[in-house]
């Protein structure tokens, strides 16, 4: 495990023993840690990606449906990724967008895989022209935030959907712990990031919004058997934006495991947090 890693865990080690948490039930959940890629232009690592820019598909491919409404959150360089950065069975080659209309009441998207060598071109939108314009905006500030560096990473549980009370009896003190620490690096990136795998993470903490999706594609969808169960889902991503008024904004973008592995990723679900 890396250097960053340990001292992370142990920062979080430390943050529990002094909230009396016995140490048992500490490592007991330090054993449920997964390791994410954190992507932000706040850290030092290599370039893997950037934020925003204009959406580019293969030539020739039909126009997605809803494209007028999405936006490239973010492109990311695949053979430039470390395969050891996130658990993810991601293609070793190509880009992969992000694509999202986050809006707390109607939030969708999708993720595209681009392999390498694929001829593209821009596909033009229908926005508006006026500087006010809420889509162009949003588009604009994306494209401030620039490039996205790599951070090897660690999560943990941050749901009450995932903890058994009769594994964790201390699990409230434990998320707290968490918190304490992630908010330490959260303000390292002043909170403008992508988590590229790992557990999902938002403001409430109750119903984790990865086994959300996989529970509502199981319902919308009942005749296949290829639906994975809850459990066999991830997090493809998360996006933590530095936006004025979008403070505790979060867009999560999940999908099956088995569904990464065939690159079905316009099966993505993308789901949005917002507390105002």
């Amino acid at each position: 495990m890396r250097p960053e890693i340990l001292e992370k865990l142990d920062r979080f080690r430390r943050e529990a023993l002094a909230r009396d948490v016995p140490p048992a039930d500490v490592e007991r959940w330090l054993a449920t840690a997964r390791p994410c890629a954190t992507l932000s232009p706040h850290v030092d690592g290599p370039v893997v990606g950037r934020f925003g820019g204009p959406l580019t598909l293969p030539v020739g491919a039909p126009r997605p449906e809803g494209l007028d409404e999405l936006h490239l959150i973010a492109s990311l360089d695949l053979a430039a990724l470390p395969a050891d950065a996130t658990r993810l069975p991601l293609p070793r080659e190509g880009r992969l967008l992000l694509c999202a209309h986050p809006d707390a009441l109607d939030a969708h998207g999708t993720a595209i895989h681009l392999p390498a060598g694929t001829p593209v071109g821009e596909h033009p939108v229908e926005r508006g022209s006026s500087p006010t314009d809420l889509f162009a905006e949003l588009d604009a500030e994306l494209l401030r935030m620039g490039e996205l560096r790599l951070r090897h990473d660690v999560s943990l549980p941050d749901h009450d959907s995932l903890v058994d009370p009769a594994a964790h009896p201390h699990a409230g003190e434990l998320r707290e712990a968490w918190r304490e620490v992630r908010g330490t690096d959260l303000n390292l990136t002043k909170w403008s990031q992508i988590q590229l795998d790992g557990y999902a993470m938002d403001e409430y903490g109750e119903l984790d919004p990865v086994q959300a999706a996989a529970r509502a594609a199981a319902a919308d969808h009942p005749a296949h058997v290829d639906v994975a169960r809850p459990e066999d889902w991830v997090l493809l991503a998360q996006w933590h934006p530095d936006i004025d008024d979008w403070e505790s904004a979060l867009v999560h973008w999940s999908l099956a495991r088995q569904d990464v592995a065939a690159r079905r990723f316009d099966r993505t679900d993308v789901s949005m947090f917002f507390a105002p």
